[in-house]
């Protein structure tokens, strides 16, 4: 790098840090990006790399899942320490620790990891997540101080893992039994405006969208999607869903009408078409008269781009239309990986913390850029924020700088 592009990304770096306001649509405020549909808007990144990007740090925050949520020039994601879960609030520019605020108490699941498996959700000035445990808290974005809390225990067997959504003044979450599966909570203040369905919960986060003209969301259960009115919990339909050990986890994808669901462990995927039926809604899966095999996403989620699904599943990377189901290409052994879309490109982060970047294509998949990141186990899916990626393995968070060469 030549020592005036140094110091142009430096003097860059240096004015983003001074940067503290409300999200826009350039941040990554909550899970799966500023849309729910792991899409950036990021145009000034670099795709093509012949050596691994430059490290402007790492940071070992303790065990945990979580995403990173990137905003005014702050980090804000979770991890443990002093045996408890961690909320932390790191500088964008350097990782420094800003804050650090105890969620609950530590999470240990030897099986699959330690730790909060939620990513904290950004909305004016407030910081949302919900521990592995079921502990529910609101706290300042600017301070860490704790604004409310909740608390629920209907946890499925590996801890609670769906994020907070904030859909208007509500913060939704699945919560499950007794609590109902989906509760809708004043953001402000934590207090219960509905809840509907005293049913177990799965692991995915709720998931919103605009169907006829209705807010809808759409929460996938242990054993059943459940699909509300989002004002007021109204159930308005349930289509059955069933997954070994009823592990539910990816995220719904609505498109064009059309409700997608994916799940691993044999489970498979389908797309249903939505319909009104009386006060109800109707759900007809047009991928056939089962589930289909094409994408076993046990935990990942695809990206939606010009009519195909992107997605590292359980048997590899894979492209497949969404309207028909039909598989388009396959590469085997990049299998339970995340991916992102951002300006025409997949960005895909490898379950052993390879950074792959290509076009976004029904045709192949070509990568311009193979390069090492992290080792370990590599499950959170990266966030691309002004320019550089944000990685996390189970225990280190670090970030890259895709732009300056």
């Amino acid at each position: 790098m030549s020592s005036r592009l140094r110091l142009r990304c430096i003097a860059g770096m240096f004015v983003v840090g001074l940067l503290v306001r409300p999200a826009s649509a350039e941040d990554w405020p909550h899970w799966r990006g500023p849309n729910y549909d792991g899409k950036s808007t990021e145009k000034g990144f670099e795709p093509q790399w012949d050596k691994t990007p430059p490290k402007l740090w790492e940071h070992a925050i303790g065990p945990a899942f979580s995403g990173l949520t990137c905003v005014g020039g702050w980090v804000y994601t979770c991890g443990t320490a002093d045996k408890h879960q961690m909320l932390f609030c790191l500088n964008a520019d350097t990782g420094d620790i800003r804050w650090r605020v105890p969620i609950e108490k530590e999470y240990r699941e030897r099986q699959g990891g330690d730790g909060t498996r939620a990513t904290p959700t950004f909305d004016d000035g407030r910081i949302y997540v919900l521990g592995a445990q079921g502990r529910l808290l609101c706290c300042d974005a600017e301070t860490g101080k704790d604004l409310w809390d909740r608390r629920f225990d209907g946890k499925p067997q590996w801890g609670y893992s769906g994020s907070v959504l904030i859909e208007g003044d509500l913060a939704v979450v699945a919560a499950g039994d007794e609590h109902g599966a989906l509760v809708a909570l004043n953001k402000k203040t934590g207090e219960i405006v509905w809840q509907t369905a005293s049913i177990p919960v799965g692991y995915s986060t709720p998931y919103p969208f605009t169907f006829d003209g209705q807010r809808l969301i759409v929460g996938m259960m242990a054993k059943e999607v459940l699909i509300v009115d989002a004002s007021t919990g109204g159930e308005l339909c349930r289509i059955p869903w069933t997954t070994d050990w009823d592990v539910n986890a990816a995220t719904p994808i609505f498109h064009d009408g059309k409700l997608f669901l994916t799940s691993g462990y044999k489970t498979g995927s389908a797309v249903f078409e939505l319909a009104r039926a009386g006060n109800k809604l109707s759900a007809r899966n047009l991928w056939g008269d089962e589930p289909s095999r094409v994408i076993l996403g046990k935990f990942q989620t695809p990206v939606l781009a010009d009519g195909h699904l992107y997605v590292s599943d359980e048997k590899g990377l894979k492209c497949v239309e969404f309207a028909t189901g039909q598989e388009r290409w396959s590469q085997r052994g990049i299998s339970n990986g995340t991916v992102i879309w951002a300006d025409g490109h997949l960005l895909v982060f490898t379950e052993e913390g390879e950074l792959q970047i290509g076009k976004a294509s029904p045709d192949e998949f070509k990568p311009l850029t193979k390069a090492e990141l992290l080792s370990g186990r590599c499950w959170t899916v990266p966030t691309l924020y002004k320019g550089r990626l944000y990685v996390r393995n189970l225990k280190q968070a670090a970030c890259y700088d895709l732009t300056c060469r």
